[in-house]
């Protein structure tokens, strides 16, 4: 029976939930996530579960945040002056917006406070400190 190395492309079918039980993501009714092993294309502590297994196999992985989306990190979060804000474009805690970098670059951030004077911008991943967990079943090598 083959089992998975580093290097190989695999598909997997998969359930993402965090430590309280709350689903975040899923490919279940979906195509299978494919990805090269080893290449970083997928979070460290889920793609190091993957070498040895074989089409079939089913897994549940726990990953550390350490090994996921990192910590968050307070310089991410930054206030921004409500009044630079154009008027067009809805706060709410919990959006989603987009700033831009100094490059041009495209740079995804959650609003996580409003006030009066400000919103609260955070470029952190949503994930980031939270332990996961991963159903996991290896549908192809190759």
């Amino acid at each position: 029976m083959t089992q998975v190395k580093s290097g190989d492309t695999v598909r997997l079918h998969y359930t993402g939930t965090l430590t309280d039980g709350t689903e975040f993501d899923s490919s279940a009714g979906g195509d299978p996530l494919e990805f090269t092993v080893g290449s970083g294309q997928i979070i460290p502590g889920l793609d190091e579960a993957i070498p040895g297994m074989a089409v079939g196999d089913k897994k549940v992985v726990e990953v550390p945040a350490d090994q996921a989306y990192g910590q968050p990190h307070e310089n991410a979060r930054q206030d921004v002056p409500r009044a630079d804000i154009p008027d067009e474009i809805p706060l709410e805690v919990g959006i989603q917006l987009q700033m831009q970098a100094p490059d041009g670059q495209a740079i995804p951030v959650r609003v996580v406070a409003i006030s009066e004077e400000s919103v609260t911008l955070d470029a952190n991943h949503p994930l980031a400190g939270q332990d996961l967990t991963f159903a996991i079943e290896l549908v192809s090598i190759g």
